[in-house]
């Protein structure tokens, strides 16, 4: 239960997969442009995570200021131009390694080794369901598979095993794996599941009575009684088919292409992300409290992730367009149903990008700095928190970074949870979310 008046009720966290370059996209930097081509110098020693101390890079597209605010966004994600006015960028975001599987974990779980909950986890088990037929915690990977780490990144670790991420792909047909019997012939049909469920549940009940203090079964079993439910509940939440044309439009989903291109594409971006945005947010109205939405797999050949080394226009131009989209269309459409005021979305990725290039087109890793963006759910609309510095390599202010403790206790207050009291206790330590760290950013909480 919350504990103080919350904010928001659920949230929604975007994150993009192999480090989106915050140069290119959100934080434009005239020195970048006015010294590209020129050799780097960083006035200190600089460790690259690969050879990417090439010279200065400016942005790859064209910024242009939009809505009130004049917040200048990249070209690449004009479509959040509409949207701008809502949401709070924060620009001075550090991480604590350039290595994608330990800053993935940092970010999703608040910690850089595996065996810790997801962010998702923490809620589920802070805050509990809103609506018994879904699960809480719903994870939408990217379709060409997982970001760094798999489900470790959602997994609930010590947390009982019932607040994992449960993975859904929509627009598959088996959007949720095992959840129906398949082809399994005319002995099983509804009749014959419900009177095994009957059964199963008897058995169940008499085998827990005997083992009182086993989480692990106690979770077993409220799975498949969760699976159950969810027969009912999923298809009617995943199925967008009675969704009006203008409101697929609006997300960007195609209804005619059969096949994609082999060449990453931003038609086939903006299709699959536009769908996970539009199925998260029936997911949320259905009482579904967290929603973990990715872009971008794990590094591999050609690039279908954010991890730009070699050519950031033909990575992140796709990707962006996909997501800015769909993200644009998921703001427009929770605040006209009156949901984006108590619906946190939270935009993030693993690190961000150097100022300096790579191979004359790609930039190297950059944990030093980068950029989050959240709106929503009393987070103050058309704001900029924090800078970073000239050439959006560090902090402007180096002793005062944000941290990724400060977005999740941010994030939790918004919710009606004091970071630091939402512990549990695991091998002699209480854990939380936050770890040690972690203060609210009062700058952007309306």
């Amino acid at each position: 239960m919350p504990q103080f008046a919350p904010r928001a009720k659920r949230v929604i966290h975007l994150f993009m997969g192999g480090a989106a370059s915050h140069l290119d996209l959100f934080d434009f930097k005239p020195e970048l442009v006015k010294y590209h081509g020129q050799k780097s110098d960083f006035g200190e020693p600089v460790e690259a995570f690969q050879d990417g101390l090439g010279p200065w890079m400016k942005p790859v597209w064209e910024f242009q200021p939009y809505g009130q605010s004049g917040k200048l966004l990249s070209e690449v994600v004009a479509d959040l131009g509409p949207v701008v006015d809502e949401m709070a960028f924060i620009h001075n975001v550090v991480g604590k390694t350039g290595v994608h599987s330990q800053a993935t974990y940092l970010q999703a779980t608040g910690f850089q080794l595996p065996g810790f909950p997801g962010m998702g986890a923490w809620v589920s088990y802070g805050l509990g369901s809103l609506n018994e037929n879904l699960p809480t915690f719903v994870v939408l990977p990217d379709h060409r598979g997982f970001a760094s780490n798999g489900p470790k990144n959602w997994d609930a670790a010590f947390l009982p095993p019932q607040h994992a991420g449960t993975i859904i792909y929509p627009g598959n047909d088996n959007a949720i794996q095992d959840l129906f019997p398949g082809r399994a012939g005319d002995f099983i049909n509804g009749r014959s599941e419900t009177d095994a469920q009957q059964v199963m549940a008897r058995i169940n009940r008499g085998h827990a009575e005997a083992r009182v203090d086993d989480a692990r079964l106690d979770a077993r079993i409220r799975s498949y009684e969760l699976a159950a439910r969810m027969q009912l509940a999923a298809p009617e939440a995943l199925d967008i088919s009675h969704e009006p044309d203008y409101m697929l439009d609006a997300y960007g989903i195609d209804r005619a292409t059969k096949t994609w291109p082999k060449e990453i594409n931003a038609a086939e971006e903006r299709d699959y992300f536009g769908r996970k945005c539009l199925v998260a947010r029936r997911l949320i109205e259905r009482g579904v409290r967290f929603v973990q939405v990715w872009s971008g797999n794990d590094n591999g050949f050609p690039r279908r992730n954010w991890d730009s080394h070699e050519d950031v226009r033909r990575d992140h131009g796709p990707l962006a367009m996909g997501f800015a989209r769909g993200a644009a269309a998921l703001i427009q459409d929770l605040k006209q149903r009156g949901l984006l005021d108590d619906t946190v979305i939270l935009w993030t990725t693993e690190f961000g990008r150097m100022p300096s290039s790579q191979g004359g087109k790609g930039r190297d890793h950059n944990p030093y700095v980068f950029t989050n963006w959240l709106a929503g759910g009393g987070i103050k609309r058309g704001v900029v928190y924090g800078e970073s510095d000239p050439w959006g390599y560090k902090p402007l202010d180096r002793l005062h970074p944000t941290t990724v403790y400060d977005i999740h206790a941010t994030v939790l207050h918004l919710l009606g949870i004091d970071h630091e009291k939402l512990t549990f206790r695991h091998n002699g330590i209480d854990r939380r979310l936050t770890d040690v760290h972690g203060e609210v950013i009062e700058g952007i909480v309306g």
